[in-house]
Parts: C-alpha cells; sequence; structure tokens
C-alpha cells in the first residue's frame, strides 16, 4: 500500500528522492543539465507529496505559485525498481487536488525531450502541449505541458 504525506521542501525523504532525479537528469541531459538546474531549486517549495510503500519513501513531486490561478508541478520522480505501478500519476493527482484546494485552475509544467517516461505520464493524464513559457521559451529541448483543473 502507497502512502501519500504532504510535506514541503525541507522534508528529508524529498530531499533524498531529488538528489537521486537530478542524478538520473545530469546523465540524460549532459550538458543541458545546468541551465535546468537553476531553475529546480528546492528551497522554499511549500507544496510537496511524498509518496512511501512499508515507510520507504518512493516517489514525489511538488507545486509551487506560478500566477494567481496556476501552480506549476515540480521535481517529479519515483525511484526506478517502483516505476510502472502508478505512482507517479496518483503523485500527479495529489498534487492536482491539492492546487485546486488553493484555488488554482491550472497546472503547468516543462520536461524535457530525453525523458520520454515523463512525457507519456503528462499525456496519459490528459496534460496538453503548449508553447514553451518562461525560461523556456526557445529552449529546443524542453516540452510544456498544460492541465486545466475542473473543481
Amino acid at each position: 500500500m502507497i502512502i501519500y504525506k504532504r510535506t514541503d521542501s525541507r522534508d528529508e525523504n524529498f530531499k533524498i528522492l531529488v538528489n537521486a532525479l537530478d542524478n538520473e537528469l545530469a546523465d540524460r541531459d549532459g550538458a543541458d543539465h545546468s541551465f535546468y538546474a537553476l531553475f529546480n531549486k528546492i528551497d522554499t517549495i511549500k507544496h510537496v507529496i511524498v509518496a512511501y510503500e512499508n515507510n520507504i519513501a518512493v516517489g514525489c513531486g511538488a507545486i509551487k505559485q506560478f500566477s494567481p490561478d496556476t501552480m506549476e508541478v515540480k521535481r517529479m520522480y519515483v525511484r526506478p525498481d517502483k516505476r510502472g505501478k502508478g505512482i507517479a500519476s496518483a503523485v500527479l493527482h495529489q498534487l492536482e487536488n491539492w492546487s485546486k484546494e488553493l484555488n488554482c485552475t491550472r497546472c503547468i509544467l516543462e520536461t524535457g525531450k530525453r525523458q520520454p517516461e515523463a512525457i507519456a505520464l503528462y499525456t496519459k493524464n490528459e496534460y496538453n502541449i503548449i508553447p514553451n513559457y518562461g525560461q523556456y521559451t526557445g529552449v529546443h529541448n524542453s516540452v510544456c505541458f498544460e492541465k486545466k483543473l475542473i473543481k
């Protein structure tokens, strides 16, 4: 059974999972990783979900305010040995529900073209590709998504 815990970026298990995520992304992104790392700091994220199986942290995700009605999904990760079990989709749904509680009407996010599993996850969960936004405008490796939230 998977338990989903609401916390913030001070959570030690979240930090451990994000470190593993950063290591994986460094391998995938190569020279581009330092650019993306600029926008993935976790020191002030207020809304984090950590997934636990048998009291062991196996996945995470976060949201941060992008605009008054929009949350940006950040730091989605599931340990490789736990992938394919629906944990990422469940974390994403938890983040969407939390966004609705915070009176947001949409979630946006960015992922990289070198992460086909992430693209498949967001597509499966009814996210639509949108023009790259903010710091990702004009970045060839970035793919941005949006989902309108229904209350």
